[in-house]
C-alpha cells in the first residue's frame, strides 16, 4: 500500500476543490432519505413498507432521470442541463410534505426525476481530470468524502424531524439542493478534457441511435424477420443506442444495483430496529460508526496497487451485513455495522473507476447516468423489500432479505466475470503461439 498517492492527489488544485465542491453538494441529499421515511412513518402515521415505498418512487425517478440528464450533459453542457433540477428541487420538495401519501407518491416520482445529478457529474470531473492508476485513488477519495457527509447528513435529519418538523425539514432540504445546484452551476467543474471539442458545441448523437433502435425494435426495416433474426435486429439496436456498453459494462452496472439494494436496506433496517425500541435519537451514532468504517475501508483500498472486482466487494459487504440481524441494542447494532461498512465505499470506488475506464470520454456523461440509475435502481428495490420484511418479521428481516439478495447478485457477478475473461485469455494465449 503506497499512503502517498493521497497526498499527491490533494496537492491537485482542481481535484482539491472539485471533492469539496462534492461534499457541499451532496449534503442535503445525505440527510432527505432517513427524513422522508420518518416524515411518512410518524407524521403520516403509514408502515415502514408504505415509507419504503416513497423511497422507491423517488429513486425510480432518479433511474430514469438520470440517463437523460447525463446526455443532456454531454450535449449541452453542465450549467445548462442543471437549470431543470435547481428550478424542481425548490418547487417540489416545498410542496410534497404538505400532500396526503398518495399524492406525495407523485411528488416523489417527479422530484426523483429532476433529482440534481450531483453525485455522477463530480464522478464525471474526476474522470476527467485524473488519468491511470491515480483514478482508483481519485474515486475512493470521492467516496470517502460521501461518507464523511453521510455520517452527518442523517443525524441532521434526525434532528429536524424529532425536534422540528418533518414537513419543514423536507422544504429546507428542497431549498439546501437547489442552492447546492447554483453553486455547482457557478463552479462549472470540466465534463470534458481540454483535448476534445467544449461540450456545448457537439451535436448529441445519441436521437438518431435511439432512433434506429426503434426502428429496429418495432420491426419497420424487416417486418417478416424469423425470431433468432429479430434478436439480432435487437442486439444491434441496443448497440446503436448505447454504444458504449459491452458485457463487462453490463455487469458493473448490475453490481452497482445490488450495493444500491443492500444499502439502502441496511438504512431502512437500521431506521426501524432504534424507532422500534424508542432509541430513534441515537440513530446518528449508528451511522457514524457505518460511516467512519467505509471511510478506513476506502482508505485502505485507495492505497491499493491493484483494483479488486466490484463484484467481489460486494458480496464481502453483503454477507457482513447478515449479522446486524443479530444486534439487540444501539451499540450492537453500531459494532455490527463496522465490518460491512469496511468494504461501502470500496464497492462504489471500484465500480466508478471500472465506469471510466470502460467508457469513451464523450459518451462519458450518459455512462455514468445509466451508472447511477442502476445504483439508484438497487435502492429502488431494497428500501421496500426491507420495509416489507420488517413490517412481517421485525427490522431483523430486512438485514437478512437484503443481504442474502445482494450476496447472490455478487456471486453470479463474480462467476459471470471470470467466465467472460477465461475466452478473453485463452484467446491471447493461442495468438501467443
Amino acid at each position: 500500500m503506497n499512503f502517498a498517492v493521497y497526498r499527491d492527489l490533494l496537492r491537485i488544485r482542481s481535484v482539491r476543490t472539485l471533492l469539496i465542491v462534492g461534499m457541499i453538494a451532496r449534503f442535503p441529499h445525505s440527510a432527505a432519505g432517513v427524513l422522508l421515511t420518518l416524515h411518512v412513518v410518524q407524521t403520516l402515521d403509514r408502515g415502514y413498507a408504505e415509507a419504503g415505498a416513497v423511497a422507491a418512487v423517488v429513486t425510480i425517478g432518479i433511474a430514469v432521470g438520470a440517463p437523460w440528464r447525463g446526455r443532456r450533459i454531454d450535449s449541452a453542457g453542465l450549467r445548462r442541463a442543471l437549470i431543470p433540477s435547481v428550478v424542481a428541487e425548490a418547487v417540489i420538495w416545498s410542496v410534497a410534505p404538505h400532500l396526503p401519501y398518495p399524492w406525495l407518491l407523485v411528488a416523489a416520482l417527479v422530484g426523483g426525476l429532476f433529482t440534481l445529478p450531483a453525485f455522477s457529474v463530480i464522478r464525471q470531473a474526476l474522470g476527467v481530470l485524473v488519468e491511470g492508476d491515480r483514478r482508483r485513488t481519485a474515486f475512493t477519495l470521492d467516496a470517502i468524502s460521501t461518507e464523511v457527509v453521510f455520517m452527518a447528513g442523517p443525524a441532521v435529519g434526525v434532528v429536524l424531524a424529532t425536534q422540528v418538523s418533518t414537513v419543514l425539514g423536507l422544504t429546507l432540504i428542497g431549498i439546501a439542493t437547489a442552492s447546492a445546484g447554483l453553486f455547482l452551476m457557478w463552479f462549472n467543474p470540466p465534463t470534458r478534457s481540454e483535448q476534445l471539442p467544449d461540450a456545448a458545441t457537439v451535436p448529441a448523437a445519441a436521437p438518431s441511435g435511439v432512433g434506429e433502435a426503434a426502428a429496429d425494435l418495432i420491426g419497420t426495416r424487416d417486418t417478416g424477420a424469423s425470431p433468432g433474426a429479430r434478436a439480432s435486429l435487437l442486439r444491434r439496436g441496443v448497440r446503436r443506442a448505447l454504444p458504449w456498453l459491452t458485457f463487462p459494462l453490463l455487469i458493473v452496472m448490475v453490481v452497482a444495483a445490488g450495493a444500491g439494494l443492500v444499502l439502502s436496506g441496511t438504512e431502512v433496517g437500521i431506521v426501524a430496529a432504534l424507532e422500534l425500541s424508542g432509541d430513534e435519537g441515537e440513530l446518528g451514532l449508528v451511522f457514524v460508526a457505518w460511516c467512519a468504517a467505509s471511510v478506513m475501508g476506502g482508505l485502505l483500498y485507495g492505497a491499493l496497487h491493484r483494483p479488486v472486482p466490484p463484484s467481489l466487494l460486494l458480496l464481502g459487504m453483503a454477507l457482513l451485513t447478515l449479522p446486524l440481524a443479530f444486534a439487540d441494542s444501539t451499540l450492537e447494532l453500531a459494532l455490527l455495522s463496522i465490518p460491512a461498512g469496511l468494504l461501502c465505499a470500496p464497492v462504489l470506488s471500484a465500480a466508478s473507476e471500472k465506469v471510466a475506464d470502460l467508457v469513451a470520454e464523450d459518451r462519458r456523461g450518459e455512462a455514468m447516468g445509466w451508472y447511477g440509475s442502476a445504483l439508484t435502481s438497487g435502492v429502488a428495490l431494497g428500501a421496500p423489500v426491507a420495509g416489507l420484511l420488517i413490517d412481517a418479521t421485525g427490522p431483523w428481516g430486512g438485514f437478512i432479505a437484503v443481504g442474502v439478495v445482494s450476496s447472490l447478485i455478487g456471486v453470479v457477478g463474480f462467476s459471470v466475470s471470470d467466465l467472460a475473461r477465461r475466452p478473453a485469455t485463452a484467446e491471447s494465449a493461442h495468438a501467443g503461439r
